[in-house]
């Protein structure tokens, strides 16, 4: 099926894949590509007659930088809508006669935004109204520099009291920009904004659909695949549990899954992968148990990157024995060329490794990038650019159970960042059970209002170990043992989330059993961090 499509030019901005996922939550199919891409791409990316749009993502640099990346002159002649968000709306500016400047006072964080001009993007979309009766937006900002003086031929779309120009449009040619994010979640109406854009104003056809979009999947990894075979790294997690149910209704017995456990898995997580793969969807499963080698690789180190890159290592290492196996082509099979991997677009955007190569990396991830040079496999990767509630949608459309698709992500490199520090045996077997009890309790305990179980409304959560002793008591003698925090997360999109308000009846429940269950924890504690600033992860 072809779809009409917007593109997303990506300055770098850490978030630009949120208004990616902004835009298919409209049900429309757009793709983030680099902003630097040449004229002659965007022509022959523009000429099948399906881009309907363009959106220019943000950045942390300063348009009036002679070394800045600035916006194809070309795609303000295409006679297609175009939207600015931040820096989009300062290059928008600056290149379209405008000017930009360094603002005296910074905006990070929540902005009460004024509109103006009863534009065609912000009518009707409010928050709430002035006693004048002027239309207000509860707004995100993340800007320094601002736009002071308008094109020509623009107006003003919005304003605050420290950017008199928050917005602005040329409706004639069905430009707009605005200087806050309407892509994260403390926009209170950046949904509807963004659909307003795409779907009335760009006239986009909303056919993005999961349900749909398993026959293109299965189509093109049949193509890619031909008549060889894959080896999928299974972790267990929802990512890799939906590539290997989607890879396994492509092409079947083609399809070996390799599960290595590295030891650092939550409690009795092993056997239920193994019951799970090989008992449900009866895929062929190779179990390859490495928890020692691992450990011993760890032992000593505390660097959370260096921590990343052993598992990552031997992740490769293990991976290279069990290839090297299926390789040979054993029982008729003549031997795997391929490597599957569950890789998701956040995966890709944290490890700086977004299609521009601009976005600064917050943290590795072991699964992007590496492993099929060092295998000598072909990569297949057919989640790569999907988020993760689309996975999970392609999951339940899939046919998989939904304690399956709806489990709580996990870490590739697993307990090995829930440790903080030096990962110890005896660290990951306390941790284990710690969290196995506060994931119990949060399936245990549910929400009056909505009668759902706590594990079900929040996104993560998970239980961190702290490489501190604490002093306590038990009975008439003293303690001096460890800590643990416990992290539960809300989140639509995993580039924001908040901290879950957890009941502290659930906190009490989960808190007690935990040091009176496991000898060696003598205290609890719980995170109350945001992202941003904070990750979901520790480590």
């Amino acid at each position: 099926m072809q779809h009409q499509k917007i593109l997303i030019l990506d300055f770098g901005s850490q978030v630009t894949q949120l208004i990616a996922r902004r835009v298919r939550e409209a049900q429309v199919f757009c793709e983030v590509h680099p902003c630097d891409v040449s004229e002659e791409w965007i022509r022959e990316y523009a000429k099948d007659g399906q881009l309907k749009g363009v959106i220019l993502s943000g950045s942390h640099a300063s348009v009036y930088e002679d070394t800045t990346d600035k916006a194809p002159q070309l795609i303000f002649d295409l006679g297609v809508p175009v939207l600015g968000i931040c820096y989009g709306m300062q290059t928008m500016a600056y290149q379209l006669g405008g000017k930009v400047e360094g603002g005296h006072k910074r905006e990070f964080g929540f902005a009460e935004v004024r509109a103006h001009g009863h534009t065609k993007l912000l009518e009707g979309i409010q928050d709430f109204a002035t006693g004048d009766g002027h239309g207000m937006l509860n707004v995100w900002m993340s800007h320094g520099d601002k736009v002071v003086e308008l094109p020509p031929g623009f107006k003003l779309m919005a304003s605050t009291p420290s950017c008199p120009i928050a917005g602005m449009a040329d409706e004639a040619r069905g430009f707009y920009a605005v200087q806050f994010h309407p892509e994260v979640t403390h926009t209170a109406q950046g949904k509807a904004l963004l659909e307003r854009f795409v779907l009335r104003i760009c006239g986009t056809r909303a056919d993005w659909i999961m349900g749909d979009y398993i026959e293109e999947a299965v189509a093109r990894i049949r193509e890619q695949v031909g008549d060889e075979e894959v080896i999928l790294g299974l972790s267990g997690g929802v990512d890799s549990s939906v590539a290997a149910a989607l890879i396994h209704r492509a092409i079947g017995d083609q399809l070996t899954c390799v599960f290595v456990d590295h030891g650092l898995l939550r409690l009795n997580e092993g056997d239920m992968v193994m019951e799970m793969f090989v008992g449900k969807l009866h895929a062929k499963v190779i179990r390859a148990d490495a928890s020692e080698l691992f450990l011993g690789k760890l032992a000593g180190v505390s660097d959370p990157e260096a921590k990343r890159k052993i598992i990552g290592g031997e992740f490769v290492t293990v991976f290279k024995e069990e290839a090297a196996k299926l390789k040979a082509g054993t029982g008729g099979h003549k031997g795997a060329t391929f490597l599957a991997q569950g890789t998701i677009y956040p995966d890709v955007i944290e490890s700086g490794g977004g299609k521009s190569k601009k976005a600064v990396t917050i943290k590795s991830h072991h699964n992007v990038g590496g492993l099929p040079e060092q295998l000598g496999l072909k990569l297949l990767e057919p989640l790569r650019e999907l988020f993760k509630d689309e996975v999970r949608e392609l999951g339940v459309a899939l046919g998989l159970p939904p304690e399956m698709v709806y489990r709580h992500p996990f870490p590739g490199p697993g307990l090995g960042v829930r440790i903080l520090g030096e990962v110890k045996k005896e660290y990951a077997d306390l941790l284990r059970r710690a969290d196995a009890i506060f994931i119990e309790e949060l399936r245990n305990f549910r929400d009056e209002a909505t009668g759902k179980s706590w594990y079900e409304l929040t996104s993560q959560a998970f239980t961190v170990f702290l490489p501190v002793k604490s002093v306590g008591v038990m009975g008439d003698g003293r303690t001096y043992d460890y800590v643990v925090a416990l992290r539960a997360v809300q989140t639509s999109d995993f580039m924001t989330a908040d901290w879950a308000e957890l009941p502290y009846a659930l906190l009490k429940k989960v808190s007690g059993r935990i040091i009176n269950e496991v000898r060696g924890i003598n205290r609890v504690t719980y995170d109350v961090s945001s992202k941003p600033p904070a990750t979901i992860e520790w480590e």
